[in-house]
């Protein structure tokens, strides 16, 4: 029995993740996007852009540990 409810919050868990995880690279590609159409970026802007691009590796990295896959 307390097995079941550990499969079930794992993948309701994995499902969060692979949630946060599009949004994220959508945040991220346009925040590039941005940067690359931008004649001089400010400071912020690519601290942003970076902090965003860091928040999509660690949880690339931590989908890949889980081995999440997307369907």
């Amino acid at each position: 029995m307390l097995f079941r409810r550990k499969g079930k919050l794992r993948k309701e868990f994995d499902e969060k993740l692979l949630v946060q995880f599009k949004h994220l690279k959508q945040d991220w590609l346009n925040e590039k996007s941005l940067l690359d159409k931008s004649f001089d970026p400010s400071d912020e802007v690519l601290c942003a852009a970076r902090l965003t691009e860091a928040k999509y590796f660690f949880l690339f990295k931590e989908a890949k540990e889980r081995k999440v896959t997307l369907r």
